[in-house]
């Protein structure tokens, strides 16, 4: 049972010089992990970017009015070039001084 302990300690902490057959082992099995995996292990790993809404920010001179949607999703489709837009929120920003200097358009 000692040994077994002190084996997977050794393991464990890697007190292996770089010149053994333990560290060429090592080496083959990380590249075996590397060429050998299944691409399918990954690609679960990013979300996808045309599920989820973002964000687009337009000037108040190309829009006459923020409750004008059916305008404003025009004018999304012609800044993104995306053919089906669906507006889903749309906020003013404004200056200090209460002027609006853009508009965020929440799309999808």
């Amino acid at each position: 049972m000692r040994g077994l302990t002190a084996t997977l300690k050794k393991i464990f902490f890697w007190n292996y010089a770089r010149n053994t057959w333990q560290w060429d082992l090592l080496c083959l099995v990380i590249l075996i992990f590397i060429f050998l995996t299944p691409k399918s292990w990954f690609d679960g790993s990013e979300r996808p970017r045309n599920t989820l809404h973002q964000t687009v920010i337009l000037s108040p001179e190309v829009v006459s009015s923020e409750a004008d949607k059916g305008q404003i999703e025009q004018r999304v489709r012609a800044v993104t070039g995306r053919s089906k837009v669906e507006v889903l929120a749309v906020r003013k920003v404004v200056d200090a001084q209460g002027r609006t200097r853009s508009l965020e358009v929440d799309i999808r």
